[in-house]
């Protein structure tokens, strides 16, 4: 929902009276697959194309205030794949951008606020941990370690029942860690864990992790999408951006000499595109994807608002394209292989008011990155 033209925010800000609670930072658990952590999407859907791959992507669907809107944007995507023109043009798989549930990761929590608004999406669903998902209750009598239940749901070692998914059939996933890269025909989405904290905590060993799956993703050209929860950038109220990621990727971008295709992200609740040129002329999309069906929304600063500050180096060559920050959506991704050339798509769609049971969602946003130029 932009302002008005004469108001335009085109950056993203800083909250100036944000605290960093490092005191939050959970101990990583062990991970169930080995180095370097990789998923081989034909694993889990064997009869994915070479040619065309369409999947979802939206963050922070948790939350029991309000349930209708992590139901309707469920209903959305599960219509969206029925509606598919072709087997080809179907989303294969959900791509979960973390804070699955609210407001601690307790097994308990899964089912109302996974489990059964998703229990009729028919494909896998992969996800990378939240700060929510992994939050301790410091009032919880069993004294459960840090992503025991998305351990159990997301990375497990084979495909089986869980015993808190109740009546929606939904078998666990073989994710082998909590940050891990899927490789699929089209693309390697490498992912990243950022922890608690408000801003985000990524270790060293992650960090010689990441850096290594930089060089070895660009050296297979194909394109190359970096997920984590927390938001470098935003200019949103509740949060703002993130200096801790912004310092972590591109540190680890110089020092790998690699720049990725799109970085996407959650964490804010709405909906913001930016776009940072780097010192090479490259131009990244930066997508913040958060509106996934949790209640509250985080409305974007106005500009000139001294709260939110935007005027930093770190902010520079950094433009807020478009955002919507008064209602909930998710992605669509389509990569395509097109006379051996890769094109990645985009498409953000919001909830619009139902007539006659239909018309449930309209595109907001398209963006569009042709992979190698």
């Amino acid at each position: 929902m932009s302002s008005h033209p004469d108001t335009k925010r085109l950056r993203p800000v800083f909250k100036a009276a944000a605290v960093d609670d490092q005191e939050k930072f959970q101990p990583l658990p062990l991970p169930t697959g080995t180095y370097p952590f990789h998923l081989g999407i034909k694993s889990v859907l064997p009869e994915l194309s070479n040619k065309k791959m369409v999947f979802h992507m939206a963050g922070d669907t948790g939350g029991l205030v309000k349930p209708v809107y992590k139901h309707r944007v469920a209903e959305e995507m599960m219509e969206q794949c029925a509606e598919a023109a072709s087997k080809e043009d179907k989303p294969q798989f959900f791509f979960h951008l973390g804070d699955v549930v609210y407001n601690y990761g307790h097994a308990e929590e899964y089912y109302p606020q996974f489990f059964e608004p998703y229990q009729h999406y028919r494909g896998p669903i992969f996800a990378i941990p939240g700060n929510h998902d992994a939050d301790i209750d410091p009032f919880d009598t069993q004294k459960r370690e840090s992503l025991a239940a998305f351990v159990q749901v997301f990375c497990d070692t084979e495909k089986r029942a869980i015993p808190f998914a109740g009546d929606s059939n939904r078998l666990s996933n073989v994710q082998p860690n909590v940050y891990w890269t899927m490789k699929t025909p089209l693309a390697n989405i490498i992912s990243l864990y950022s922890n608690v904290p408000r801003f985000g905590t990524i270790l060293p060993e992650q960090r010689q992790w990441f850096i290594e799956e930089l060089k070895s993703a660009n050296a297979e050209h194909k394109a190359l999408i970096v997920c984590l929860h927390h938001s470098a950038y935003s200019a949103d109220t509740n949060h703002g951006s993130s200096l801790n990621m912004q310092l972590f990727l591109q540190s680890a971008f110089d020092e790998a000499g690699v720049l990725p295709d799109v970085v996407i992200s959650g964490h804010v609740h709405n909906y913001q595109r930016f776009t940072k040129t780097y010192p090479d002329g490259k131009t990244v999309p930066f997508i913040v994807a958060g509106a996934g069906g949790y209640a509250d929304l985080h409305r974007i600063a106005q500009p000139g608002d001294p709260a939110f500050p935007d005027h930093h180096p770190q902010l520079d060559n950094v433009l807020l394209n478009t955002y919507c920050d008064h209602t909930h959506g998710f992605l669509r991704m389509t990569l395509e292989k097109v006379k051996g050339k890769i094109t990645l798509m985009g498409e953000y769609f919001i909830l619009s008011a139902k007539v006659n049971n239909s018309g449930g969602r309209k595109l907001f946003d398209c963006f569009m990155v042709n992979i190698g130029e």
